[in-house]
């Protein structure tokens, strides 16, 4: 397998007439990480894969894999791993002849196409199957044939166009799991494009968030998930209580806010410091409402009328309004009980401040 590389992207803009796809994106990928781009549909993170493997060609900025340019380099001359959303298999092909095809493009010789193909069957855990043909094949064998073919070549970056799309729910976790073992074991610095938030919070090294062409976010999955740093992060990973609030003080650690459910402490942030008077969006997971037992002093409390609860088996769903505004709080272990009334409460680190006037809009 290649040394695997660093990504550099340099204000790279792709254009499709009028509309533009990708709007002056740059993004460093460390060598070895599994970097996930992740928005909804019509985004770019497509567009900017493409571009990546040079389907696309870039109107402006600028691609490298290491020290080489890449931006003008045609897709064969990259080294770049590409799995498809449909898979791009040969139908009338064996599994060996498909997973054989890069390597008989760049003239490797009979008897080391058999080897190199024979390890990388065997390394997606499809020992045996050269011989099959690929319609007789499960989805998520034909997955692993796919990603058989994109490592057999010893790419130096590994590129993953919603790998999972076409497969169903039990499948796609177990995929997951597949496809990030396989690029840890060999090194890859990938590139994976998704839609699905769970799936980008499960595999990845970091979290490319997008929006209209741009990156609004990137980070860690649990700083994605739990501190965002715009409306549209917050609203598009996972689900979330928007309220609009205002400043009422800065105390030391703590950020006294007003709030449709009453004031709200939030701890104090160095990366959004808003002053007071300051018109900010608050955001609070539903997992981070706990339920208050009779008697039991908690920061945050709130006290609301249940209108609706949605078991789950591990977790319950309440839809709670507290005055006019209506709260989602998610209870785990739940018992289903019946409650009209109940008291929550959200420690002050989950009280997420973002600001109000932010690029990228609303979600």
């Amino acid at each position: 397998m290649a040394s695997p590389v660093p990504i550099t992207i340099r204000d790279l803009t792709v254009r499709y007439g009028a509309t533009v796809a990708v709007d002056g994106v740059s993004l460093v990928i460390e060598p070895g990480e599994l970097f996930l781009l992740l928005g909804p549909s019509g985004c770019g993170k497509t567009t900017l894969l493409r571009a990546l493997a040079g389907f696309v060609e870039a109107d402006a900025g600028s691609i490298r894999f290491g020290d080489e340019d890449v931006t003008r380099v045609p897709p064969h001359q990259r080294h770049a791993g590409m799995v498809f959303q449909s898979f791009a298999l040969w139908p009338h092909l064996s599994v060996f002849e498909n997973v054989a095809f890069g390597l008989r493009e760049q003239r490797v010789p009979k008897g080391e196409i058999s080897a190199r193909v024979e390890a990388a069957l065997a390394s997606t855990r499809l020992p045996g199957y050269g011989g099959r043909r690929v319609d007789e094949l499960s989805g998520g064998e034909q997955q692993r044939v796919a990603l058989a073919r994109a490592l057999v070549v010893r790419p130096r970056c590994l590129l993953l166009d919603e790998p999972l799309s076409n497969l169903d729910a039990k499948l796609r976790h177990s995929m997951r799991e597949e496809i990030r073992r396989l690029c840890k074991e060999h090194g890859l610095t990938t590139v994976y494009v998704t839609h699905d938030q769970k799936e980008a919070l499960a595999v990845a090294d970091r979290i490319g968030v997008m929006t209209t062409g741009r990156l609004l976010q990137v980070g860690s999955p649990a700083e994605i998930y739990r501190r965002p740093r715009s409306r549209a992060v917050a609203a598009f990973v996972g689900e979330t209580n928007l309220l609009a609030g205002r400043v009422a003080a800065v105390e030391g650690a703590e950020v006294r806010v007003e709030s449709p459910v009453g004031a709200l402490v939030a701890a104090r942030d160095e990366a959004f410091a808003p002053a007071v008077g300051a018109e900010v969006w608050i955001s609070i997971r539903p997992e981070c409402l706990r339920l208050v037992r009779a008697g039991e002093v908690a920061p945050n409390t709130l006290r609301g009328r249940v209108e609706q609860v949605t078991y789950l088996g591990e977790l319950a769903e309440h839809r709670v309004r507290v005055g006019d505004t209506a709260l989602a709080l998610f209870e785990l272990n739940a018992r289903a009980e019946r409650r009209d009334e109940l008291v929550a409460s959200v420690d002050p680190a989950d009280v997420v401040l973002l600001p109000r006037d932010e690029p990228g809009g609303a979600a």
